[in-house]
């Protein structure tokens, strides 16, 4: 094996070196998604998730609450805790959005000189968190007003609401995207090149003459499935550099964290892709199903649309979808710093998924001797 499989691997390199569009097109591939997509996609929220802190405990604090809970936009969770422990759901990412009412608010605001209530919102998703601190503040603020009306007082909502965007002060949408769009590359990468690959061999008869050679089966997948994990992580690579030349993005956390979920991501979708390309019998039908399911990837997985806004049942079935777990773990690494030690469920299903895929792609390669 250690005297066959480099030689297989220069085969594939040279077979992708020959090909004049293709290396162009994987050039031009990251170009375009990292400078024009972040400017021209946009999305939509439903299901943000707020934290509840009342120091007021008053009967305007209680209307405020059930303003947002009767809300179509809001999940109040259940929560029994200080501002600091709100603080770490919030980096945990297990909510969206804290708001904190000042004690003694109701009181203070009769007397005419009230603290302002605290939104806090994780700014990851900028978009997400920009409008929840929108709606949020359009409903507490409807509820001061409904009060001040009934009791006479005249009142300034705005300066009574204190906005904190966490993690992306900016609020730029373009920082939560370029993670995603890095996920698309090698989604593209690592399921469409060995596809491509394989299908074409199929094709044109040679790897019916591999699977009369001594070459064994995970020698075979090592060899198909290598170059495009070193491709796949040189585009990332680039990706980034693009990213911190043009828009100014660096990762807060350690890039190795990022290039380990890439490395494992890239197992996962190298491995589903062959398997496809072993149970299919055209060029044409492995195409139309390995599209089928990357769109499905691409919609269900967090890439383009927050998990927490699908149905329940879709939720679930995202669990089985790799982008999933690198998509959390870029933008996590890339916008809130977070270490390896806390990232171990995305990075353990990523390693168990790619191991399931590549054993499949494994066994699917019927090698005939």
């Amino acid at each position: 094996m250690s005297t066959v499989l480099p030689i297989l691997i220069k085969k594939e390199l040279t077979q992708f070196r020959r090909n004049k569009a293709l290396p162009r097109l994987l050039v031009m591939l990251p170009i375009m998604l990292v400078l024009i997509m972040p400017l021209v996609t946009q999305m939509d929220v439903k299901n943000i998730s707020v934290v509840w802190l009342d120091q007021d405990r008053s009967s305007l604090s209680m209307r405020m609450k059930s303003h947002l809970a009767n809300s179509d936009y809001f999940m109040m969770q259940p929560f029994a805790g200080d501002y600091e422990m709100a603080l770490h759901q919030l980096d945990m990412g297990n909510t969206d959005l804290i708001v904190s009412v000042p004690p003694h608010f109701e009181r203070d605001l009769q007397g005419g000189h009230a603290n302002s209530i605290l939104l806090v919102a994780n700014a990851v998703n900028a978009t997400k968190g920009a409008q929840g601190l929108q709606y949020a503040t359009q409903t507490i603020a409807s509820a001061i007003i409904e009060l001040a009306q009934e009791r006479g007082l005249e009142t300034d909502t705005v300066s009574l609401i204190t906005i904190e965007n966490r993690y992306n002060p900016t609020g730029n949408y373009r920082y939560y995207m370029l993670p995603a769009l890095m996920i698309i590359l090698l989604l593209l990468t690592c399921c469409f090149l060995p596809l491509l690959n394989i299908m074409t061999e199929k094709e044109h008869g040679t790897i019916e003459q591999i699977n009369v050679t001594p070459v064994g089966r995970l020698e075979f997948m090592l060899a198909k499935l290598i170059p495009y994990w070193i491709i796949a992580l040189v585009l990332l690579g680039f990706a980034m550099l693009l990213a911190w030349a043009v828009y100014g993005l660096v990762p807060d956390g350690r890039a190795g964290v990022i290039f380990l979920a890439a490395f494992l991501f890239s197992l996962c979708m190298s491995g589903f892709a062959v398997t496809l390309a072993n149970i299919s019998d055209t060029m044409q039908q492995a195409i139309f199903v390995m599209f089928f399911f990357v769109m499905m990837f691409m919609l269900m997985s967090g890439l383009l649309t927050p998990i927490d806004s699908m149905p329940r049942w879709a939720q679930t079935v995202t669990y089985v979808f790799p982008p999933r777990y690198v998509i959390n773990v870029l933008r996590s690494v890339y916008l809130k710093g977070t270490l390896l030690r806390e990232l171990w469920f995305d990075i353990t299903m990523l390693a168990i998924l790619a191991v399931a895929f590549n054993t499949l792609a494994t066994i699917t390669y019927k090698k005939q001797n």
